[in-house]
């Protein structure tokens, strides 16, 4: 890897910088589900990052429910992450499918997934501290943001799921095409 930004930054970065990112994503999300951020103050990370898992968790659920469009929920969810997977890339200089993978793992380990990708575009996620509070139906929907982060990071790539812990898989699988 050329990029000198991401050989230097740390696997595990620090936690008010992770904390930062997280409220960023949770802004991102809850706009797309057109309701408002929870409170955050005053919570730890790891509270914060459960907090999260419970609010896409009920959102999602409650979206289903409700007979909402929820192609046009993912939509918004794709968009919004989007747009931050293109300031992150730009902030990053990232610009090989290699810089790419290195930037997810580092953003993904952040919120507890232990991301693995490689210059084919091939996606591995053994672990996901999200799988413990999502339903299949729940990661679908929120595998919006996944799409439209990585689309970002990628310079518009789709992430496409073959694998997903959430139906009984052994890890997630996807593929940026």
């Amino acid at each position: 890897m050329t990029n000198i930004l991401l050989s230097t930054l740390p696997r595990d970065l620090p936690v008010p910088i992770r904390r930062a990112m997280l409220g960023v994503l949770f802004r991102a999300t809850a706009a797309a589900f057109e309701c408002p951020v929870p409170t955050l103050s005053r919570r730890s990370y790891a509270e914060c990052l459960r907090t999260f898992a419970l609010f896409t968790t009920e959102q999602a659920a409650r979206a289903r429910l409700s007979g909402c469009d929820v192609r046009a929920l993912k939509a918004r969810l794709y968009r919004n992450a989007q747009r931050l997977g293109k300031v992150v890339r730009r902030w990053s200089g990232a610009s090989t499918l290699d810089e790419v993978m290195a930037l997810g793992q580092i953003l993904y380990w952040a919120i507890g997934m232990d991301l693995q990708g490689n210059a084919r575009g091939e996606i591995t996620v053994r672990r996901c501290y999200f799988a413990q509070f999502y339903t299949a139906p729940v990661c679908d929907i929120i595998s919006g943001l996944d799409d439209g982060l990585f689309s970002g990071l990628s310079g518009g790539r789709r992430l496409a799921f073959t694998e997903r812990l959430t139906e009984g898989g052994a890890s997630c699988r996807a593929r940026l095409t």
